[in-house]
């Protein structure tokens, strides 16, 4: 039995969308002190409701009792001061949008900030760590860290670090992984996509083609995977789950990394993207939320 601590505490997250906000919540669950970091006050204030009506629906159900969920609530400290939120902190996890030149500045100020024993993570699995710190000074403690949404249900979180990344930064991120009740894989070589975004990729990229070709509906191809092969949910389900814009930005990057014409995003995504058809989040995607029955996976 591994008795082993991580040695953190103190955790910043940089970045409150849904991501963000949620891996905050997840860890603040845990007993841990929590900056979450954001720029907009006002999506600090979307993501304090957004957890509190997550734990609420816990405490509804009798999943978690009621002043743990307060306690849990007060120990994420929303700030919009970088330098505040980072300064003690043991781990800051970066969580902003996909796009390198965000991430390599905000990495940047985190390097300068941050006290050097802290680890320095992403939760991005589009990019490899190595794409965005391989120039910083303290480029050792960098990794990714990659949680799947709905965070406070997904159990799984990626470990992938650098070919340069101190072995004993990783170890730290592994232990405590599972000090927040969340399950690590460690890989052994970086790559983007990590492990289950590239199946996933590779599933998607088939399902939309069979789409764009016209053999299958969307949603027969869905009912296909999921009678077929017993997934939860189908790959245009998952798409629109996560966001087809969020999709399409990943698409559109692993073909520019690629340049390879199979990784060029699908027509079907693209044009659902140009009509403001994002999923879930917008009503619409390739399922109308306005009329379609909710997906039975808990959030």
């Amino acid at each position: 039995m591994e008795t082993e601590t991580s040695g953190i505490r103190n955790v910043a997250v940089i970045g409150a969308g849904t991501m963000g906000a949620q891996i905050a919540q997840q860890i603040a669950l845990l007993g841990f002190e929590v900056n979450l970091f954001d720029v907009s006050p006002e999506q600090l204030e979307r993501a304090a409701t957004s957890n509190q009506k997550h734990l609420m629906r816990r405490v509804e159900k009798g999943q978690l009792q009621h002043d743990a969920a307060k306690a849990a609530l007060a120990r994420v400290h929303p700030q919009t001061d970088l330098g505040r939120a980072v300064t003690e902190t043991d781990l800051a996890i970066e969580a902003v949008v996909e796009d390198v030149e965000v991430k390599l500045r905000v990495f940047a100020d985190l390097d300068r900030l941050a006290p050097p024993h802290a680890i320095l993570a992403t939760n991005s699995s589009t990019m490899t760590i190595s794409e965005i710190t391989a120039d910083l000074p303290g480029r050792v403690r960098t990794l990714a860290l990659h949680f799947f949404n709905p965070v406070l249900v997904m159990r799984l979180v990626e470990i992938a670090p650098a070919p340069y990344t101190d072995p004993e930064f990783v170890r730290r991120a592994e232990r405590f992984t599972r000090e927040i009740d969340r399950d690590p894989v460690v890989l052994h070589k970086e790559i983007a996509g990590f492990l289950v975004n590239r199946v996933l990729w590779a599933l998607r990229k088939e399902a939309m083609w069979l789409a764009d070709s016209g053999y299958a509906d969307p949603q027969d191809i869905d009912r296909a995977i999921k009678l077929g092969l017993n997934h939860p949910m189908g790959p245009f389900e998952l798409a629109d789950f996560n966001g087809l814009d969020v999709v399409l930005l990943a698409q559109r990057h692993r073909f520019a990394k690629s340049g390879d014409d199979a990784d060029r995003p699908p027509r079907i995504l693209e044009e659902l993207v140009e009509q403001g058809k994002l999923g879930r989040k917008s009503g619409a995607g390739f399922y109308d939320y306005a009329t379609a029955p909710a997906s039975k996976k808990e959030s």
